[in-house]
């Protein structure tokens, strides 16, 4: 038994340089390094035909099966352009045996933790509100993200929008979870079994929010999960204006991801209004220090700041068709 496993996890090994041959299509795929690894196998990058492809090598043919029909039918909900396109599905002969692998569409892009750490904090809200928009849609078509964290989730440019890699934890509603990760699943934090629905993944959007105050992570105690998790957004500055959202989630009281989205954009909406007083008094009082003084100067020219309001209306304006470009 353990030669078998032992011979199915050499079958996913594969170094830079070699070629993987279809026995059945005859297409090849020159590897080029390993992007990740997971319990079903591993995922390369290659190349063939001059184009960079997502290539998926599984210990158990059953799993590529599995994965590819979800992925083609995940890919036919209208509106849902979140994950990666299926290319083509095969068997290569090695040494160790007859191996299965699939071939995706390559999304090249930065991984979501390191964006959002690196920007502000308002792109969290934005690439949320996004994600809430695709699940809604998935949620609809009758499935379930299931292994919803940030290591499976891209950035890409021009322009930036979020995106998925791998569809491995996928989970047709009604269904058992099939993949999981503990820091994002509510049977670890004791807030609900590990049944494929909508709530499910609105817990793990809660905590991917939480993830970004505390990149490390944490663990649970034997306090209350809902009561330690809370406790722990309380203490990050940075998470206070989604209180209300993280907790709604994390106590699944949203309805569907629509209702969460809103939230979160309404958020947003808030913070922008803020910003354009603070940004104003902040330039008057810049220039009430920087001004010289003179005598019998009269009345203050507005000229000036006309302009400047008028630009910070138009990119208050430039903002908000982005943003509601970015969440369809």
């Amino acid at each position: 038994m353990m030669k078998d496993s032992l011979s199915k996890k050499q079958a996913c090994n594969f170094t830079p340089g070699q070629v993987i041959t279809g026995k059945w299509h005859g297409n090849k795929y020159r590897i080029i390094r390993i992007l990740g690894e997971g319990a079903i196998g591993r995922v390369y990058l290659a190349q063939t035909g001059g184009r960079l492809v997502a290539v998926k090598v599984a210990r158990q043919a059953m799993s590529v099966s599995s994965e590819v029909n979800v992925l083609r039918r995940v890919s036919k909900v209208q509106g849902l352009s979140l994950g990666p396109s299926f290319l083509d599905m095969d068997d290569v002969v090695t040494s160790h045996g007859t191996t299965s692998f699939y071939v995706m569409e390559f999304i090249q892009g930065e991984p979501f933790m390191p964006f959002v750490i690196n920007k502000g904090s308002e792109w969290l809200g934005l690439f949320t509100a996004q994600l809430l928009g695709d699940l809604h849609k998935m949620h609809a078509g009758g499935w379930v993200f299931g292994d919803l964290k940030p290591e499976n989730l891209l950035i890409t440019k021009q322009p930036y929008q979020l995106r998925w890699i791998d569809p491995g934890g996928i989970t047709k509603a009604g269904r058992s979870i099939k993949e999981y990760t503990e820091y994002f699943d509510r049977g670890y934090w004791g807030e609900g079994d590990r049944k494929a629905e909508p709530t499910y993944d609105l817990f793990s959007v809660a905590m991917l929010m939480v993830n970004r105050a505390y990149p490390s992570r944490f663990r649970k105690t034997s306090q209350k999960g809902t009561d330690y998790i809370m406790e722990k957004v309380t203490g990050a500055p940075l998470l206070h204006p989604y209180f209300t959202v993280i907790r709604k989630g994390i106590e699944q009281k949203y309805e569907d991801a629509g209702q969460m989205k809103e939230d979160v954009l309404m958020v947003l909406r808030n913070q922008k209004r803020a910003a354009v007083p603070s940004r104003l008094k902040r330039k008057s009082v810049l220039k009430k220090r920087n001004a010289p003084v003179k005598k019998d100067a009269g009345p203050p020219v507005t000229r000036e700041r006309k302009g400047y309001l008028e630009t910070v209306f138009f990119a208050s304006f430039l903002l908000t068709i982005y943003i509601l470009y970015l969440v369809g």
